[in-house]
């Protein structure tokens, strides 16, 4: 079984449905949030404070290059990580399973609480959001492999559905 990437915007459930799906195809699950954190020794709204973006950025590349190559299973994207041409060409030329999570801001907004956690939706959240999207979206999209909606879905449910697309026996 190849590796599943799950990418999309903050909000979407990447982490959480990463981690459903990673228990019914019994596989591990990483997620290069976690991944940067731990190689940083901080958390990522530290860094931005501390280090600044550009070197988040970085340090994002190089963890996301590397868990393309490392990790097994599922393997959940920090949102912002497609905006990187050496990520989306690691991505691409991964081999792994793209599986863009779309939701809309109506549901994002009390999954995330646009809350201090999310350095790039600090100021006006809402707003940077939709911003962020309008960006992103046409690379998620282009990315992809599958596309899922999680509006108004249980994670649960997210991965059954994804664990049907990729015709995998349980």
């Amino acid at each position: 079984m190849s590796k599943v990437v799950l990418i999309g915007p903050p909000g979407s459930g990447k982490s959480t449905v990463g981690r459903a799906l990673s228990k019914l195809m019994e596989v591990s699950f990483s997620d290069t949030d976690a991944l940067i954190e731990a190689k940083a020794g901080k958390k990522i709204s530290e860094i931005f404070v501390d280090d600044g973006e550009a070197h988040f950025r970085e340090l994002e590349v190089d963890v996301v290059a590397q868990a393309l190559v490392e990790e097994a299973g599922i393997l959940a994207l920090g949102g912002g990580s497609v905006m990187s041409e050496p990520s989306r060409l690691a991505i691409s030329q991964s081999g792994a399973t793209v599986v863009y999570l779309e939701v809309g801001i109506a549901q994002a907004a009390p999954r995330i609480g646009f809350n201090t956690e999310r350095p790039m939706l600090l100021v006006n959240p809402r707003q940077k959001w939709l911003s962020l999207m309008q960006e992103r979206q046409p690379i998620y999209a282009a990315l992809a492999d599958l596309t899922f909606s999680t509006d108004s879905k249980k994670p649960h449910h997210v991965a059954e559905e994804i664990l049907a697309a990729l015709k995998v026996d349980r």
